[in-house]
């Protein structure tokens, strides 16, 4: 046998190697669906060029960036030494001093320069940048000039953006919203807590509703709607959990129901507030990825990630879990993309 051809041999068997011990601990779903396996790559510096019809979607895998194609191509690979922002939009390596940061598009083109010193943040085609001293952040356009800056004396302990408008919550416990063009709409404090620093906060599609979980010493979740000039509390509840780390608070793509999670708990909420379903998730909640019948939830403990799928509002249907230094989840249609460590793998969501 050459050497080329063990080499291929090699990788062969460990990619489907890969993809059995991926599901060696899964929980069987339901009779309804089924995960099927469908491919494994592995992450390397021999990349594939786009095509200009290519879906591109991103990754981030420890010390690496880059983007692969829904069909296993990976087209760009990026190491960086300190840290790096992506989207599936943009992407920027950046390091703890940079007086500017260049930033780039998928398929590799410098599309324009953060002026500003700061670390970069990207939500889509959303381009924000955080201030040194952590209690300020700039909005900015395509080509990276400053569109718009709030700054407060007090460090920002929550953020988040959608096509509405963006969210910030403060150590003091209040939360500000902005319209899409920077205006500052709404200032409330969602309180209940002896320590009310928020943890996690969204702001919906729309911008019409936002929601948080705020607090130490009775920690709480607030879903609340503008109104006017006004904010009107749609729904608040206490949580079991009370510690310090950041939560995951999100709204789901079409506006109608908010996504939040404590440690070894996930929950929804519907927008009106009559609807409520919790679901135990070992860990922490790292992402949540959705696809057309339910959700993908990542949670991680120790080095140990499981993959919990959620049907419809709310409906355990299976999971399965493995051991990784670093991993990440992406959907596209009815494919969850699932990295590990230094491989890619795809899972067809099929419902029988």
């Amino acid at each position: 046998m050459t050497t080329q051809k063990a080499i291929v041999s090699v990788v062969l068997i460990c990619a489907a190697l890969c993809i059995v011990y991926l599901f060696a601990a899964a929980r069987p779903l339901g009779s309804e669906y089924q995960l099927e396996p469908e491919w494994n790559v592995m992450v390397s510096p021999q990349v594939s060029p786009p095509a200009a019809h290519d879906t591109l979607i991103s990754y981030k895998l420890g010390q690496t960036i880059g983007y692969f194609t829904p069909d296993g191509k990976i087209t760009s690979f990026t190491s960086f030494p300190f840290k790096a922002a992506i989207s599936n939009t943009y992407y920027a390596p950046y390091t703890a001093d940079s007086s500017s940061v260049t930033f780039y598009t998928t398929d590799g083109t410098a599309t324009g320069q953060l002026s500003v010193a700061g670390f970069p943040y990207f939500a889509d085609d959303r381009i924000y940048v955080f201030l040194p001293g952590g209690n300020a952040f700039s909005r900015c356009a395509a080509d990276g000039t400053v569109l718009w800056t709030y700054r407060r004396a007090v460090p920002i302990t929550a953020f988040a953006s959608s096509a509405g408008g963006t969210i910030a919550g403060y150590a003091d416990g209040s939360i500000h919203s902005f319209t899409a063009d920077g205006t500052l709409d709404h200032t409330f404090s969602p309180g209940g807590s002896d320590y009310p620093v928020v943890l996690g906060a969204a702001l919906s599609p729309s911008g019409t509703y936002l929601a948080s979980i705020s607090g130490r010493n009775r920690q709480r979740f607030v879903l609340a709607q503008k109104d006017g000039g006004q904010i009107k509390i749609i729904k608040h509840f206490f949580l079991p959990a009370d510690d310090a780390q950041q939560k995951l608070v999100q709204f789901s793509a079409d506006g109608k129901n908010v996504y939040y999670a404590t440690t070894d708990e996930f929950g929804i909420v519907s927008v009106d507030g009559k609807q409520h379903e919790t679901i135990p998730v070992p860990g922490q909640v790292l992402s949540v990825r959705e696809i057309a019948d339910g959700a993908f939830v990542l949670s991680k403990t120790q080095e140990r990630y499981t993959v919990t799928f959620i049907e419809s509002f709310g409906t355990f249907a299976g999971s399965f879990s493995f051991s990784a230094q670093t991993a990440f989840i992406q959907t596209a249609g009815n494919m969850l993309f699932v990295g590990r460590d230094t491989t890619i793998s795809r899972i067809s969501v099929n419902k029988r």
